[in-house]
């Protein structure tokens, strides 16, 4: 296990060494390698196939930009597909596979489709699946999908964890090269609060592939001593392994910490990867840029790379990509590339320089470059074996974050690039080579003005140490027209020059219709190598400017992202928020079964021994209540307090009945509507005080209403003197129902709750056990004699056991929402199945609660002709003519006789439950003109279950429908 091709020199510790596999053989590489380094070190080129054509394919870069090298890590149940094998971190045991293959990496046998090219030109998928239709679900689809993806997912659940963040900084450096470094110390030196976020494991930049010298100090060296001193200041967050993949509103971004990848299993309580949101006042673009290649017949074999590629490779990782080595380039930079390696020992056979005429016009080497031939000035043609082609066509600043707020970038002539435009994301500001600044010092000068305009930083301007400053000497050369062989642009997706010629020549030459025809820059490295030369292209076939031809519109993720990043904790039992009763606990003790319930975990019935199903459960549970009393968690429900001199009027605006008459220490029940005059939510508002008051909401609409009256007294009203909290989370709730519901609590409570001074509807500040403050609410859900008692949240849990235990001669008994849910049908209260968003008040029987005489929100649209037609749905109580029959919710009402279809329909069930104090089935529903109707028989029919029940209408209150119970 030798590594021919390491030379001397790079940042890598080489008094280490690890071990990794590569498609199931050992290779070893050092501490401060990626898997491309290692790879090279040891010979191999071949990493990976392109998607279309399954051609052979090596890396082309160093960096995240990488189209080609992507490979699947690890295995089992942390397997990782699609990972750039130019960034993926060397750990000690790293497995790797190539992908996008089969049988091997060598031979593919999906590589005859690039054999069969002239079939699968651009567009051919717009054209070929189109005929014969009868073709496409048995034949096309199946095909596609079966070609389609990268990577292979492992199907087993990721033990890892992945997990979010907040973060709050004065300014936000992107890119820690020069550029980057210069403005973190530039505004930490300012004591600014200041985060340098920088996606690779070793902050630098460039300065790590370089042998520019900084001062009297190695780039890299000069970079190593600014990341140090930075770390010294307390107010300076460095994040390495850190990619900002978008610029949002308000100055917000989004950034992807690696946490645990370079490690083969996360640390104990450690994250995989967090998903930061950072918030920040002013931000500095400094992402540097990328360098483009030259598109030439064969230019995509294993070998040939970025010329700034080579370069990196030989001075950071001390990597020769091959043992004779070629540099192709139109600009200096290139001839800096076959300085370097020619000094590192490398033998650079030819350097190939368009500016005088040379260009390469063929490759040899199918799983490997072998040969190059060039043309020079004068027309002749040369071969030279090589194993390494290095191509410079230029370099493109990194302007994606800086235009994902739309902003179009603009053409400079002068490196023949695309720099960001006078247009971007409020308060970011760009530096170095990101703005098109391509010298060192370039770099460090625009970081630091950068850093004092964006903090408005006074005083004179330090002084900046000497750097390689040369101006950027490039003459644009796009592809080299030689007439044989296919010039690969996107490596990734196969798109050739012929590909952008074919598209121009059916008409496709806007940037965005060209990009889809030809999936030019749809690849996961997003075009970052290909895009440029793509537009450009396209711009000699047309005729027009580059700057005419435009880009297409740039958009995040910077990189791609893992979908569990983006999930973070939102998994499994976490997917969903979820909230805890105070009653949980007691609840879990006696086996309880849970429901999710918005986001609360509400008991739903607490089974005993002995009961075989769950609706002996609930049987159970209602009967106790209405025989004694039972005790339920209503803690879900929304509660608001609301307080200030306008308070009533206020509610008086958002109901649509009046709340502003009402006594303080009573309750009310009122309804609410949208401002189509649909009801919204219904509830019981209670005045504590001269200006205050308390509202309930339902369960699910506790969040969505508290942000209305947050609306209504921001936008709507600001003038009123109203302040608004949620204290749902605030106080433990209890729902205490049946005829001896009162003597259980006049065991808990220390004031008379007597039916003289606590009547109906009462409301109040009370004391509980010998001095806890409460609040007790008369009203009643259930249709029993009931309370509701409300205890600060700590103590819900203690209150509930010592009802239980005080309250013991009565037997009581804790129901959960099932039972609830049986006893509201039984008195014809309505909930989530009659509050469905299309109803009204008047189809729920409360068209008087109202108000004509006030404005309310929804109250005119309430009046709509549609809306007050007297041959409406109204609600009604329905029960099976045979107690035996069943009923379902969703069944639709049918006159006898009549057939079941739309035409005859004339309203459906809402809800349904079986009432073990009427001994059946009963339900709720809408019902056309249901008010007239009582008495009436017709059929609930329901053709998904096959049933046909014969029932009978009745007022929605079936059990104590004068209400002599629930007034005790």
């Amino acid at each position: 296990m030798t590594q021919p091709n390491r030379i001397a020199g790079g940042q890598i510790d080489r008094t280490r060494t690890l071990r990794f596999t590569f498609d199931g053989i050992p290779y070893t590489g050092h501490p401060g390698d990626t898997l491309a380094s290692a790879l090279l070190a040891n010979g191999v080129r071949l990493m990976g196939r392109s998607f279309k054509y399954h051609r052979p394919r090596g890396p082309i870069s160093a960096g995240s930009e990488e189209p080609n090298a992507l490979v699947e890590l690890r295995s089992g149940a942390r397997q990782e597909p699609n990972t750039r094998a130019t960034v993926a971190e060397l750990f000690d045991g790293l497995e790797a596979k190539s992908q996008n293959r089969w049988p091997s990496l060598r031979l593919d046998a999906m590589a005859i489709n690039d054999r069969l090219n002239a079939f699968f030109t651009a567009g051919f998928y717009y054209k070929t699946f189109m005929w014969p239709r009868s073709f496409w679900e048995r034949v096309y689809e199946p095909m596609i999908r079966r070609a389609a993806g990268l990577g292979s997912v492992s199907r087993e659940e990721d033990p890892d964890a992945y997990d979010k963040g907040f973060l709050h900084c004065d300014l936000l450096v992107i890119g820690a090269g020069p550029a980057g470094l210069m403005a973190a110390l530039t505004a930490g030196r300012a004591g600014r609060r200041v985060i340098l976020a920088d996606e690779d494991f070793r902050m630098g930049g460039r300065l790590n592939a370089e042998t520019f010298a900084i001062g009297n100090t190695a780039g890299a060296d000069w970079a190593a001593a600014t990341v140090a001193e930075l770390a010294s200041m307390p107010h300076v967050r460095l994040m390495t392994r850190t990619a900002v993949i978008g610029a949002f509103d308000h100055g917000i971004y989004g950034a992807v910490e690696r946490v645990s990848d370079h490690l083969a299993v996360p640390p104990p309580g450690k994250p995989r990867q967090i998903l930061w949101r950072i918030y920040s006042q002013r931000a500095i673009l400094a992402g540097g840029a990328t360098e483009r290649p030259i598109a030439f017949a064969n230019n995509d074999r294993p070998g040939i790379m970025l010329a700034g590629a080579l370069r990196a490779y030989a001075n950071r990782w001390g990597v020769a990509a091959g043992q004779r080595v070629a540099v192709f380039t139109n600009n200096d930079d290139g001839l800096r590339t076959a300085a370097d390696l020619k000094a590192k020992g490398v033998e650079v056979v030819a350097v190939i320089d368009s500016r005088k005429g040379e260009v390469v016009i063929d490759t040899r080497g199918r799983l490997g470059l072998k040969a190059i031939t060039i043309r020079d000035g004068a027309g002749r043609t040369r071969s030279f074996s090589v194993e390494a082609l290095g191509v410079s066509g230029g370099w493109n600043p990194n302007v994606n974050i800086h235009s994902h707020h739309r902003a179009r970038p603009v053409w400079d002539a002068a490196i023949a690039a695309f720099v960001p435009g006078p247009e971007g994301p409020p308060g970011l500001l760009v530096a170095g080579a990101a703005a098109g600044v391509l010298s060192t010092h370039g770099a460090l000068r625009t970081g630091c003005d950068a850093a004092r305009a964006a903090l408005d930083l006074t005083g004179a301007a330090p002084d900046l140490p000497q750097a390689e400053d040369a101006p950027v000497r490039i003459s644009p050369l796009w592809h080299v027209d030689h007439g044989r062989g296919r010039a690969w642009i996107d490596q990734q997706n196969d798109v050739t020059v012929k590909d952008v010629k074919l598209a121009k020549q059916e008409n496709f030459t806007s940037v965005e219709h060209l990009k889809r025809y030809t999936t030019l820059g749809m690849a996961t490295d997003q075009g970052k190598t290909g895009n440029v030369i793509g537009l450009a292209i396209m711009a000699e076939l047309t005729g027009r400017s580059i700057p005419e031809t435009g880009t297409t519109i740039y958009r995040p993720p910077y990189t791609p992202v893992a979908l569990g990043t983006l999930a973070g904790r939102s998994r499994g039992k976490e997917f969903k928020p979820y909230r805890l009763t105070p009653s949980h606990y007691w609840a879990q003790e006696q086996g309880a079964v849970f429901v999710e319930v918005g986001m609360w975990l509400r008991t739903q019935w607490i089974p005993k021994a002995g009961e075989t199903e769950w609706r002996q459960s609930v049987d159970r549970e209602v009967l106790a209540t209405r025989k004694s009393v039972g005790i339920c968690d209503v803690t879900t429900l929304g509660k608001i307090d609301i307080q200030g001199t306008d308070a009533g009027a206020f509610l008086d605006r958002v109901y649509a009945n009046t709340f502003s008459t009402l006594p303080v220490g009573k309750c009310r029940y009122g309804l609410m509507l949208r401002e189509d005059g649909i009801v919204f939510d219904d509830g019981t508002t209670a005045r504590l005080g001269e200006h205050e008051y308390v509202m309930t909401t339902t369960t699910a609409n506790a969040v969505a209403v508290f942000r209305h009256l947050e609306f209504c007294r921001q936008c709507l009203w600001p003038e009123m003197d109203v302040q608004l909290i949620s204290t749902t989370e605030a106080w433990a709730q209890f729902s205490v129902a049946g005829p001896n519901a009162r003597k259980l609590l006049e065991k808990v409570v220390d004031q008379d709750i007597s039916d003289a001074a606590f009547p109906y509807m009462a409301a109040g500040n009370i004391t509980v056990c010998g001095g806890l403050r409460a609040r007790l609410f008369r009203i009643s859900f259930s249709g029993e004699l009931a309370y509701e008692i409300a205890v600060p949240t700590r103590y819900g849990d203690a209150l509930l056991r010592e009802m239980l235990a005080r309250g013991a001669e009565f037997d009581p008994i804790v129901y959960g929402t099932e039972a609830l849910g049986v006893m509201r049908v039984e008195k014809g209260h309505v909930a989530g199945g009659e509050l469905n968003g299309q109803s009204t008040a008047l189809n729920m029987g409360l068209g008087r609660m109202v108000s004509k005489k006030k404005d309310s929100i929804g109250m005119v649209l309430s009046q709509r002709e549609g809306l007050t037609d007297p041959e409406g749905y109204r609600l009604v109580g329905v029960k099976p003519v045979d107690r035996n029959g069943k009923l379902t919710a969703g069944s639709h009402f049918l006159e006898k006789g009549a057939a079941p279809v739309a035409a005859n329909d004339l309203g459906w069930l809402t809800s349904k439950v079986y009432s073990p104090h009427l001994g059946h089935d009963i339900a709720l529903g809408y019902l056309k003109a249901g008010d007239r109707r009582i008495g009436q028989r017709m059929r609930a029919v329901n053709l998904l279950s096959g049933q046909d029940t014969e029932v009978e209408i009745l007022s929605p209150h079936m059990f104590d429908p004068e209400g002599e119970r629930l007034r005790g």
